[in-house]
């Protein structure tokens, strides 16, 4: 431990300019939030044209009637200039949000209720996360006519949204009590640590988020998805006789196997698993058994239980726990750093001493950059992953036989999660020309 706690000073050392140089942090964050935005419209724009052909790839031509081609097409129009107006929409709020000082205003306004309850600056954890709910709803508020036109004018013009309007307030206030519900003793446990360990709070802090992952992994299933959907356990038939038995060739630790009413919001179909390594739970919305037939929707198990195969959800969350680590390494040098405070309208006298949860949300402003880079580093680790499920549901048959395992019916596997997979881009009116420049920045999925 101590040697882990030397390198971290190390590390704060070299970063000790922070806390004594006045940096103009404000414009650093504008400038780049603002060039991350730019290049994510110029990809947009890249992509665009494509949506203007007339007719599929020679692959995909017998798999699209004219019709649907023209309805995939107008359909990916319409979600590309959406996706370009909300991007920059949202980065013309977060700048006047910036320029015009709201973060500190809303610390003030916080502390200013607190008040009102005989709670004075002392109580740096209340202010804390009453702080953070403010900047929550209030910036929720501006946003809220790009989520119901992209619910009830997108998806309604293309056929997909099956949300009534109730449902979707119902969904959104349900949206903000889970928030507060478990934001808030997240936000108060987080910040107690910050305060019992001092700056020797990193292996503390991972020990505590990677916990909160495994609780959430439990709670998910059990107390938080049936508030939105209902899970019903997969009716006794060939579906679940064929994934059943796929799951115990592959001694796949399957506990429960539900059908999800996704089609209360939408037409778009999925299918995933998840859960703890010796409880997994296989999830199948109806729209995917009502739109392939059962060996399909079997095949796209298969894939799903690829990913498990292979480990990608464990090497995942490596991957972000040592992105997490690395966030943590180094904002001690921004958390005592008052000129960072004063760059963004904060008083002298909170920013003399600054709150925890303020320079760490105000790190994760500078950290924009890095984040754009590692959010290209994720999707090709995920179009990698994507590759090696479909690349073992295919080699499926040989696997099983080899380890001795019955593998009768498995030798077409392949060819089901072909058609699947074009039947399911098909019914989604999914995308099938592609920029390489626009799939390789933005996307998690390969082009097919």
């Amino acid at each position: 431990m101590d040697v882990l706690h030397s390198q971290l000073n190390n590390i704060q050392r070299r970063l000790a300019f922070v806390a004594t140089d006045p940096i103009d942090w404000k414009f650093y964050v504008q400038a780049f939030s603002w060039s991350v935005t730019l290049f994510e419209s110029y990809l947009l724009l890249r992509q665009y044209p494509l949506y203007s052909k007339k007719a599929p790839p020679p692959a995909l031509a017998s798999h699209f009637t004219p019709s649907a081609f023209e309805k995939s097409q107008k359909y990916g129009k319409d979600k590309a200039k959406f996706a370009l107006f909300s991007g920059l929409y949202k980065q013309c709020l977060d700048s006047l949000m910036l320029h015009y000082g709201f973060y500190a205003w809303s610390w003030s306004t916080a502390g200013q209720l607190l008040g009102r309850f005989g709670y004075g600056t002392e109580y740096e954890i209340p202010h804390s996360i009453l702080f953070v709910f403010i900047l929550f709803w209030l910036s929720s508020i501006p946003t809220l006519p790009l989520s119901i036109y992209q619910t009830f004018v997108l998806e309604e013009k293309h056929g997909f949204n099956k949300t009534t309007p109730q449902l979707f307030v119902t969904d959104l206030f349900k949206g903000w009590g889970l928030a507060f519900v478990l934001g808030a003793p997240f936000l108060a446990a987080f910040l107690y640590i910050f305060r019992w360990a001092g700056d020797r709070f990193v292996p503390w802090l991972m020990a505590f988020m990677i916990s909160f992952q495994l609780i959430m992994v439990v709670l998910y299933p059990t107390v938080i998805q049936p508030l939105f959907n209902k899970l019903s356990p997969l009716p006794e038939g060939e579906l679940r006789g064929r994934i059943e038995a796929l799951a115990g060739k592959l001694s796949f630790p399957l506990k429960h196997l539900y059908e999800i009413d996704g089609s209360k919001r939408s037409s778009h179909s999925n299918a995933y698993f998840f859960g703890l390594p010796w409880s997994k739970h296989i999830v199948i919305f109806d729209t995917l058994i009502t739109q392939s037939s059962p060996p399909e929707v079997e095949a796209v198990l298969a894939h799903e239980l690829g990913h498990w195969y292979h480990l990608h959800p464990s090497k995942m969350l490596l991957v972000s726990q040592l992105h997490i680590f690395t966030i943590l390494a180094l904002f001690p040098a921004f958390l005592h750093a008052p000129p960072l405070l004063r760059s963004f309208d904060f008083p002298k006298a909170t920013a003399a001493s600054p709150p925890t949860i303020v320079a760490f949300l105000l790190f994760q402003m500078i950290l924009t950059p890095v984040e754009a880079v590692m959010s290209i580093g994720m999707n090709a680790l995920s179009r990698k992953f994507e590759w090696e499920a479909d690349r073992f549901a295919v080699e499926l048959k040989g696997r099983l036989e080899a380890k001795g395992v019955e593998a009768k019916g498995m030798e077409d596997m392949g060819e089901r999660l072909g058609r699947a997979l074009v039947a399911l881009h098909v019914k989604n009116l999914s995308t099938v020309w592609v920029d390489w420049l626009y799939v390789s920045f933005r996307s998690s999925s390969p082009s097919y």
